[in-house]
């Protein structure tokens, strides 16, 4: 079955014949990025936005990555705080966000004479409130994963038998997604939140998120990490350290890491 779906992934890009990937290192936009490179060859280019609402890490990992490809890679710098409407965060914050984004990347691809833009959606983010997906319908963005019927899991499976090293890892999210819908975002809480997480990583944290609540830094981690709170030495560390990063409180979500935690509240609204 994943087979029958990459054959009919590498017949919607044949159809694009040439296309501008919106590259970000993760695990679908690799994926996409290697096999648009594998039947277009130069009919392929990746373009990576740099901006503080993906960590340094997050984007060295990418830049790293893509060395191994021969592929055009554009990296474009944007200030998303500077878009109208974005940083008093309401609901519909990916809608100003994706749709700046998009433009420009719309405007390189033209610039290169790329026929088409497209993303790393996957049949499974049409189950999450995401309104960033309207803004690509708007431009015309297309989803060749979502289109051949790609899961995330399947998608996973593939990039592990082709040998990306991204086939395992975590899932990852602007920034901006750990500020509650409503409060203002700025480079302070942004730079705070990624410091957090980078923290727990270096300990060995895989999936984690900080969700900032004013003084509160609430930790998730993945479900089958959360036994390692059961250290008190460690909740120690992580305390100090995560304080350290501007949070005056530090605190542990029982139920971990889940998709859009934040967006639980919106239908109560």
């Amino acid at each position: 079955m994943n087979e029958d779906r990459l054959s009919k992934l590498e017949e919607i890009l044949k159809e694009m014949d040439s296309v501008a990937v919106a590259f970000s290192g993760g695990v679908d936009s690799t994926f996409l990025l290697k096999v648009a490179a594998d039947t277009l060859g130069d009919r392929a280019m990746a373009v990576t936005v740099k901006s503080s609402f993906f960590p340094e890490r997050e984007f060295n990992e990418a830049n790293q990555y893509i060395k191994g490809l021969d592929v055009r890679h554009v990296i474009i710098n944007i200030d998303e705080l500077e878009i109208e409407g974005f940083s008093q965060n309401p609901v519909n914050r990916c809608y100003y966000c994706k749709k700046e984004l998009f433009l420009k990347i719309k405007d390189i691809a033209r610039r290169y004479g790329m026929k088409a833009v497209v993303d790393g959606s996957n049949i499974d983010d049409l189950g999450d409130y995401r309104p960033g997906l309207q803004a690509l319908r708007e431009l015309g963005i297309m989803s060749p994963l979502r289109d051949a019927g790609l899961t995330k899991t399947e998608i996973r499976r593939l990039s592990r038998d082709m040998g990306l090293p991204t086939w395992d890892k975590p899932a990852f999210a602007c920034l901006a997604s750990r500020i509650p819908y409503g409060q203002q975002i700025s480079k302070e809480k942004l730079r705070m939140i990624e410091n957090a997480e980078s923290t727990l990583m270096d300990l060995g944290f895989k999936q984690v998120r900080v969700r900032h609540h004013g003084e509160i830094a609430r930790i998730e981690v993945a479900p089958e990490e959360r036994s390692r709170f059961f250290d008190v030495e460690l909740m120690d560390i992580i305390g100090e350290r995560v304080k350290e990063t501007g949070f005056k409180y530090v605190t542990i979500d029982l139920q971990g890491y889940r998709t859009g935690s934040l967006n639980e509240g919106i239908e109560e609204r």
